[in-house]
């Protein structure tokens, strides 16, 4: 799986980025057997809401896992961004579990 990140209004740190890489690729195993079939790959985006807010959900993070026939969309705001980020990886493997009852 290909791992994208994109940030907005946010500097990305290399402790993130290495916080971003270890939790939504722990998602690979549940796919391996559609990355096999044609690469599967996840875009990732990482941010603040707006520029002068500065209490309550600050940072937005959101995903897209592009499966064979099908995009995930996990999406979630959290005064922080690692909690966001395992909020919008625990959305994707419940998505990822209903899209393998249909398959």
């Amino acid at each position: 799986m290909k791992i994208n990140i994109k940030t907005t209004q946010l500097d990305i740190t290399p402790s993130l980025k290495e916080y971003i890489e270890e939790k939504i690729g722990a998602l690979d195993k549940l796919i391996e057997r559609y990355d096999a079939e044609g690469g599967v790959e996840i875009w990732i985006e990482v941010g603040r809401t707006t520029k002068h807010h500065q209490k309550g959900d600050v940072f937005r993070a959101e995903a897209d896992l592009r499966l064979p026939h099908k995009v995930l969309r996990a999406e979630d705001e959290d005064a922080d961004i690692r909690v966001a980020i395992d909020r919008i990886r625990d959305k994707l493997k419940r998505e990822i579990e209903k899209y393998k009852e249909t398959r």
